[in-house]
């Protein structure tokens, strides 16, 4: 899978959508990351309130990587 985010909404529906691909349910993979199902709710809702470290352990336990590259020229945001 590969998806460019443009704001933390997407990355929430792609953790749910990955999560839901693996067969977990949100109750499985909050006890793999020591949270509370509740607490999973609210990082598939708004996963910009997950500190940076926390969600890279999320994205490993989903066997997902995260990629840092350059924007193409003249996509928006570009100096």
């Amino acid at each position: 899978m590969t998806q460019l985010l443009n704001g933390s909404a997407q990355l929430g529906h792609v953790i749910k959508a990955r999560r839901k691909a693996l067969g977990l349910t949100q109750q499985a993979l909050a006890a793999r990351l020591a949270i509370t199902q509740n607490r999973m709710s609210q990082i598939e809702s708004d996963p910009g309130s997950l500190p940076f470290g926390r969600l890279v352990d999320l994205l490993n336990l989903l066997g997902l990587d995260l990629m840092v590259q350059d924007r193409k020229p003249g996509k928006k945001g570009d100096w």
